[in-house]
C-alpha cells in the first residue's frame, strides 16, 4: 500500500563555523550543497545567549556574497595591528546544543561520524567526535573559579560512545510508529498543511504549492519521543527561536546492522537500543523509580528484519520486534557504602496503593498498547511487592487488558511462547503490547532472556517475510548462533572486578557528570555546588521540593484516554492531541526534502564503490561461508564449530574445495548482538567514517594462512562477472550497446527537465528565493 507521505529530510547536515570578534556564523548547508541556512550568534553578551535566525534559505552564490561582504565588513585598516575579517573556525555535521556553567554560554558540536545502519535509505549515523566552543569573547568574559570544574564534569559525558543520530530517521521511537504516520489518511494530511502553513516558520514556506494540486507529496515530521532523547535539555534554549532542520536529537544506546544473505537474497538484520534519559545513573545509585513513574537503567531494543532488495518505505518488507528492559518499579535502593558485592536490598518508601507503579505501567500503556507482560527473574523480597502492585492495579483494569506477570527462573526450566498476538491490519500486523525483563541489575540474566526471547522473535520476523516455512530456529544456526553473547568464566571474572572497581569508586563522578548533561542538576551562584551534594535524592523526585499537582485516583490509575483505544497504543492512534505533535507539508515530488532516491545514492558526488556502507558491513560472503563442499549454505542449517567462516583451512585441497563452494552457494551472517556487533563495528574499518585519513576495506578478496607452510594465499569469494551477468565489463562494448545506453541517458535527462518545470510555475522556487 502506498505510503500518503514522506519523512522530510533535514536541509542542515553539513555545518562551518565562521568567526568575527563580535559574532560566530553558523552556515549549514543539505548534503547537496544547493539550500544554506545561517545562524547569527552574538559574541558580546558575558552570560546570555543571543540567537537571530534569518529565516531565510540560501544559494551557493548568495552565501558566498553574503561571506565576501562579511568579510571585508569586519576587517581592520590594512597595516593596523590585529588586522583581521573573517576566518573559518570548524567544520560539523550537526549541533549537539548549548550549555552554560557560571560564565557564559559553550555550543557543542558534531566533528566527525560514522554510518552504522540504514533503514529504508535512511543513514543512521554514530558520534565519533565532538568539539566545545566557548562562545563569548575574551574581552567581556566575566571568570569564575569553578567553571573549569564543571567543564571537566561535563565532558565526562563521552559522546563519541554510544550516541547516534539521524537526519530523516525518527531514532527516539519505533519502526511501527514512524510507518503508521507516514500512513496517515490523505485528507488529515490536508487539514494539517494548512494549518501549518498559517503557522509557517519559514517567510516563503510552501509557496509556488498551492496551483500544483495532486502532484505535491506531503513531508511529515514527528516530535520525538523525549524519553529517549539525551540532548532535549541543551536544545531547549533555541528550539523556539530557530528552524527546526537546526534541531538535531541524538540518543544513546546502541545500533548494529549485518547483512544476512539466503541464497542470493540480502536481508538486513538491525539491532536498535535506547537508553532512558529519564532517571537516568550508574546501576547501584539509580534503583527502583521517582515519583514520576521513570525507572532506572530502562532500556528499550528493538530488532528490525527487511528485505535489503528493496529499499523503499513504500514498497519494502519490514518487520519490528520491541522488548524493554528495566528496574522494578517501586522504591527501593542498595547501600553501597557497606563495600559489599552484592549490597542488600532496601524498600525506601511504602507504596501501599502501587501509585509510583500506576504511573509507569500507564506509560508503558499509551506508548506499547496491551497486554504488559512482566518477565520477573528476580527471587528476592521485591517479587513479593511486585505482586503486591501488580495485583492491586490488575483489579481495576478491564480483564482483557490485565498486566500479565510471569515469574521465571532461569537455573531450573525453559518456556516456549507459541502464541502470535498483535493486531492485523490491511498492511500487516501490528504489535500491540510489550515484553518487560527485569532483574536487580538489568545485566546479565537480562541478557540472556531477551536474547532468548529475540531468538524467537526472529523466527517469527524471517517467517513473516516469506525467508523460511516454519517460525523456527535451531540454535546451532549461522543465523542464531553469531548472535549469542560469547562468555566464558574467566571473562565473568573479570567482569565482576570490574564492576565492583566501578561501583567503589568511580559510580559518583559518573553520575554527577549525567546529572550535569541532562539538565538536571543548573549551577547557580550563590548555591550549593553539584560536588557539595550530600546526595541527589531531590533532583530526581521533584515531589520533594515542591508539591506535585494532585493525586491520581488509585482506582482509576490510568489515562482515560489511553484505556479507550486499548489493545493499540494510544501515541499511534490518529486523534487530534496526537496530529499536534506533527509537522506536515507539501513538496514538490522532486524537491530534496523528501527524495530519499537522492539523499541515499547521492548522484551529485563522486563515491567509491568499495566505501559504500551496504559494501563495508558484516557479510556473510565474506565472513561466514561455510568451507566445505556438499554443505547446505543455508544460514538455518545446523553446523559443527568447524563449518565457520572463521576457521583455518589446512591444506591446500582444503583451499580449492573452498573455492569451489564460494562459487556455488550463499550463506548468512549473524544478526547482530549488542556485544557483537558493537565490536565488529570498532575493528572494522569499512564503514563510512566521515573524517579525514579513513581507509577503505575491500570486500573481493580474503587472506587465509595455510598452517602447512605459513604462505598467504589470496582468494576470491565472488563468482566471475561473466558466469553472473553473461558480460564482462571490461570488453569493448558494441556500437548497438552504446546507441541503447545514450538513448536511455536522453530519455532520463528529457524526464528530468520535465520535471524540473513542473515544478516552477514562475520565477520563483517553492522556498521563495529568487533564482539568480
Amino acid at each position: 500500500m502506498p505510503t500518503a507521505a514522506a519523512p522530510i529530510i533535514s536541509s542542515v547536515q553539513k555545518l562551518v563555523l565562521y568567526e568575527t570578534r563580535a559574532r560566530y556564523f553558523l552556515v549549514g548547508s543539505n548534503h547537496a550543497e544547493t539550500k544554506y541556512r545561517v545562524l547569527k550568534i552574538d559574541r558580546t553578551e558575558p552570560k546570555d545567549l543571543v540567537i537571530i535566525d534569518d529565516r531565510h534559505v540560501y544559494t551557493q552564490q548568495e552565501v558566498r556574497e553574503l561571506l565576501g561582504r562579511l568579510d571585508l565588513g569586519n576587517r581592520t585598516k590594512t597595516g593596523q595591528k590585529g588586522s583581521s575579517g573573517l576566518f573559518r573556525a570548524v567544520s560539523a555535521f550537526g549541533i549537539v546544543g548549548f550549555v552554560r556553567f557560571l560564565e557564559g554560554y559553550y555550543i557543542v558540536l558534531i566533528t566527525k561520524r560514522r554510518k552504522m545502519a540504514d533503514i529504508g535509505g535512511h543513514a543512521i549515523y554514530k558520534i565519533e567526535d565532538t568539539n566545545m566552543i566557548y562562545i563569548p569573547n575574551d574581552s567581556v568574559r566575566i571568570t569564575h573559579p569553578d567553571e573549569a570544574r564543571y567543564l571537566r564534569i561535563f565532558q565526562n559525558v563521552d559522546l563519541s560512545s554510544n550516541f547516534y543520530f539521524s537526519y530523516s530517521y525518527d531514532l527516539s521511537h519505533s519502526l511501527q510508529y514512524n510507518l503508521t504516520v507516514l500512513r496517515m489518511p490523505l485528507e488529515m494530511l490536508k487539514s494539517e498543511t494548512s494549518k501549518a502553513r498559517q503557522e509557517s516558520f519559514d517567510i516563503f514556506e510552501d509557496e509556488g504549492l498551492t496551483s500544483q494540486g495532486g502532484s505535491g507529496v506531503f513531508g511529515i515530521s514527528s516530535e520525538p519521543y523525549m524519553k529517549y532523547v539525551w540532548n532535549g535539555e541543551l536544545l531547549d534554549i533555541i528550539k523556539s527561536t530557530v528552524h527546526r532542520d537546526w534541531l538535531l536529537y541524538i540518543i544513546h544506546g546502541f545500533c548494529g546492522q549485518s547483512k544476512l544473505l539466503i541464497y542470493g537474497r540480502p536481508v538486513y538484520v538491525t539491532l536498535i537500543a535506547r537508553r532512558s534519559s529519564k532517571f537516568a545513573g550508574t546501576r547501584f545509585l539509580k534503583r527502583g523509580a521517582n515519583c514520576e513513574g521513570d525507572v532506572a537503567n530502562e532500556v528499550e531494543t528493538e530488532q528490525l528484519v527487511c528485505d535489503a532488495s528493496v529499499m523503499s518505505f513504500t514498497a519494502g518488507s519490514y518487520s519490528s520486534y520491541v522488548q524493554v528492559r528495566g528496574s522494578v518499579p517501586l522504591y527501593w535502593s542498595q547501600d553501597i557504602s557497606t563495600m559489599m558485592p552484592k549490597p542488600p536490598i532496601t524498600l525506601d518508601q511504602a507504596d501501599p496503593f502501587a501509585h509510583v507503579a500506576a504511573l509507569h505501567f500507564d506509560q508503558m500503556l499509551q506508548r506499547f498498547g496491551s497486554p504488559i507482560i512482566i518477565l520477573n527473574l528476580v527471587k528476592r523480597i521485591l517479587s513479593e511487592e511486585l505482586v503486591a502492585a501488580v495485583t492491586y492495579l490488575n483489579q481495576f483494569l478491564p480483564p482483557e487488558h490485565t498486566i500479565v506477570y510471569i515469574p521465571w527462573d532461569m537455573a531450573k526450566y525453559t518456556k516456549r511462547w507459541n502464541e502470535l498476538g498483535g493486531c492485523v491490519i490491511p498492511t500487516g500486523r501490528l504489535q500491540t503490547g510489550i515484553l518487560r525483563t527485569n532483574c536487580v541489575d538489568c545485566l546479565d540474566r537480562t541478557n540472556t532472556a531477551q536474547f532468548m526471547v529475540g531468538k524467537c522473535a526472529l523466527a517469527y520476523q524471517l517467517y513473516s517475510l516469506g525467508l523460511i516455512d516454519k517460525p523456527n530456529l535451531q540454535f546451532d544456526t549461522d543465523a542464531v548462533r553469531k548472535i549469542a553473547p560469547w562468555t566464558q568464566h574467566s571473562k565473568d571474572i573479570m567482569q565482576t572486578l570490574s564492576r565492583y572497581y566501578s561501583n567503589a569508586f568511580s559510580d559518583a563522578d559518573r553520575q554527577d557528570s549525567i546529572n550535569l548533561f541532562l539538565g538536571v542538576f543548573h549551577p547557580t551562584e550563590g548555591k550549593p555546588h553539584l560536588w557539595e551534594l550530600p546526595t541527589d535524592f531531590y533532583l530526581h523526585h521533584k515531589n520533594t521540593m515542591s508539591l506535585l499537582p494532585t493525586r491520581r485516583s488509585y482506582t482509576y490509575w490510568w489515562t482515560p484516554e489511553v484505556i479507550k483505544h486499548l489493545p493499540l497504543p494510544y501515541d499511534e492512534v490518529i486523534c487530534a492531541a496526537n496530529l499536534r505533535k506533527l509537522t506536515v507539508k507539501k513538496f514538490h515530488r522532486c524537491e530534496e526534502e523528501i527524495d530519499i532516491h537522492n539523499e541515499f545514492f547521492r548522484p551529485y558526488e563522486l563515491s567509491s564503490f568499495d566505501d559504500t556502507f551496504c559494501l563495508a558491513m558484516t557479510s556473510s560472503a565474506r565472513d561466514f561461508m561455510p568451507k566445505t563442499v556438499g554443505i547446505d549454505p543455508s544460514p538455518f542449517t545446523v553446523r559443527k564449530p568447524d563449518e565457520t567462516g572463521k576457521s583455518v583451512l589446512g591444506n591446500k585441497s582444503n583451499r580449492e574445495e573452498a573455492v569451489l563452494q564460494r562459487k556455488t552457494a550463499a550463506s548468512a551472517p549473524p544478526p547482530p548482538s549488542e556485544e557483537a556487533v558493537s565490536s565488529s563495528s570498532e575493528d572494522d574499518s569499512g564503514t563510512d567514517r566521515e573524517d579525514e585519513g579513513s581507509v577503505s576495506q575491500r570486500s573481493t578478496p580474503v587472506k587465509m594462512t595455510d598452517t602447512g607452510d605459513s604462505t598467504k594465499v589470496t582468494e576470491t569469494v565472488v563468482q566471475p562477472m561473466k558466469e553472473v551477468y553473461g558480460i564482462n565489463l571490461s570488453d569493448t562494448l558494441s556500437e548497438e550497446d552504446f546507441a541503447i545506453y545514450a538513448r536511455f541517458v536522453q530519455l532520463g535527462q528529457n524526464q528530468q527537465k520535465q520535471d524540473r518545470s513542473s515544478q516552477q510555475p514562475c520565477s520563483r522556487c517553492s522556498d521563495g528565493v529568487i533564482k539568480l
